[in-house]
């Protein structure tokens, strides 16, 4: 089983990636993406499965890594970076756009982001990834909507 929580939450192993591990977990949710993004049933249930298989094993992960959110659990970037792009264009743009803005959401924390990553297992894990992915992808909602307007 423990095998099975480290694929899992290492998102195929990609967070096992020497630098990096959390960038290389969200181009993994964006390969995700990318191969289920033409079918909405398709991209809810690839993103509830991700989620819901983050919630049931991050948290063990964390007991079998020894450490708080190691590096090596990437599927809460790789369900963030899905999220962050939800029920907008698929457009070169706002793929590039959504991937940095995620990143950046992910890597500085704005609040409340900082205080879920204290929250304990898997909740901690996955709800500040989730909310920096509501941040992106409300930025982007935004933008496009600007953008159909002028």
């Amino acid at each position: 089983m423990q095998s099975i929580i480290k694929f899992v939450t290492s998102f195929l192993y990609i967070g096992y990636a020497p630098v990096a591990p959390g960038t290389f977990g969200s181009i993994g949710g964006l390969a995700v993406y990318l191969l289920v993004k033409d079918s909405a049933a398709l991209y809810a249930i690839s993103f509830i499965a991700i989620f819901a298989l983050g919630m049931a094993f991050s948290g063990e992960a964390e007991n079998l890594f020894k450490r708080k959110d190691a590096g090596q659990i990437v599927i809460d970037e790789a369900c963030g970076m899905m999220l962050s792009l939800a029920f907008l264009p698929c457009k070169l743009w706002i793929i590039v756009a959504g991937f940095l803005l995620f990143r950046l959401f992910d890597i500085i924390k704005p609040p409340p982001i900082k205080s879920l990553e204290k929250l304990s297992g898997s909740l901690g894990i996955m709800l500040d990834d989730i909310i920096a992915a509501l941040y992106t992808n409300i930025i982007l909602q935004i933008i496009v909507k600007i953008q159909k307007s002028l």
